[in-house]
């Protein structure tokens, strides 16, 4: 039998960032099993953690095959359990179902950069595990009245073609822009949806931050969550569109930290991340050209933002180096 072949530097990288991620969500479900007041939440979450546990597993053994240094990722250094609750009412699984969504984008990214059978049956499996546990997520919240659904809207009763550059609300003072179309209106619900989150996520990990330099910026990424929220509800109301809102997740007072810095650190980078790329995709699907320009500064922003975050990562010693090549 032939010997199977050696990873790829794309499946070496991509099974880094999986186990990164990974071992993020584990250790923060450590803490939100142990808080969970409502059995339901506390069966999603758990079912998750002890299906996810093995995939950390094989990258390891992967890794070791190898002969790879295997990632340190996060552990429980990185969680206290048994702290007072930071948030509240239905949170966790907000938080986990924007975490499995970013989750399902990655996992059909490295699907497309893998070759080895056994590592594309791997993200195979994740994508399919995923997608069950984002959709009890959903179910879940829509049940509880935490999760608004886009809104309703009254459509036309044909076919239409674009007819003119009018369609494309070009910068005219004279002229208004034309009605959003359910597709804009899709991108801009699900911005203001996950930004919602993470801002309550962000204001939270501010409040309970140990380090002074962390806090503020998270701090800071609060306050920018909150600008796009606020400028693409807008844009919403001036199309007399409701702007979704949510009874679900809140911050308690406490100021005891759940979580490690680095790991509260990464958390938000990664979500920078799924912001960048969920922006630049709802700005390929507008043709009013007022929406992707306003998106455009939100994504310079987040952009800086992500970087000054980084920098901050390094000068504490968080920010753990993917397998690097050896220059000959």
């Amino acid at each position: 039998m032939p010997a199977s072949p050696r990873l790829s530097s794309s499946e070496i990288g991509t099974l880094w960032m999986t186990y990164q991620q990974k071992t993020m969500i584990l250790t923060m479900l450590e803490y939100f099993i142990e808080q969970a007041d409502d059995p339901e939440a506390k069966q999603i979450m758990t079912n998750i953690s002890s299906t996810v546990q093995p995939y950390v597993k094989k990258i390891e053994s992967m890794y070791r095959k190898e002969d790879l240094p295997v990632p340190i990722g996060f552990t429980k250094e990185d969680v206290n359990v048994g702290v007072p609750k930071l948030f509240d009412n239905g949170f966790d699984i907000m938080f986990l179902r924007l975490v499995k969504e970013i989750s399902m984008g990655m996992h059909t990214l490295n699907l497309t950069m893998s070759y080895r059978p056994d590592v594309t049956l791997f993200y195979q499996e994740l994508t399919q595990i995923t997608q069950k546990c984002y959709d009890d997520c959903t179910q879940f919240l829509l049940t509880k009245g935490y999760l608004p659904k886009s809104p309703y809207v009254a459509i036309q009763k044909q076919v239409e073609h674009a007819k003119g550059t009018n369609y494309l609300g070009m910068f005219n003072p004279l002229k208004g822009k034309r009605a959003l179309n359910t597709v804009e209106i899709a991108h801009i619900h699900h911005s203001i949806e996950s930004n919602i989150t993470g801002m309550q996520m962000i204001y939270g990990f501010a409040q309970s931050a140990t380090h002074k330099d962390a806090s503020d910026y998270f701090y800071k990424g609060g306050e920018l969550a909150k600008g796009l929220i606020k400028e693409m509800s807008e844009v919403l109301l001036q199309n007399d569109i409701q702007i979704p809102s949510t009874a679900g997740g809140n911050i308690t007072t406490s100021k005891v930290p759940p979580f490690s810095d680095k790991i509260m650190m990464y958390c938000v980078s990664l979500f920078c991340s799924f912001s960048l790329g969920g922006n630049s995709l709802g700005t390929s699907f507008s043709l009013r050209n007022d929406l992707p320009a306003k998106l455009t500064v939100f994504m310079k922003d987040i952009f800086e933002y992500a970087h000054e975050g980084a920098k901050i990562m390094i000068e504490h010693g968080w920010m753990e180096e993917p397998p690097q090549t050896i220059k000959h």
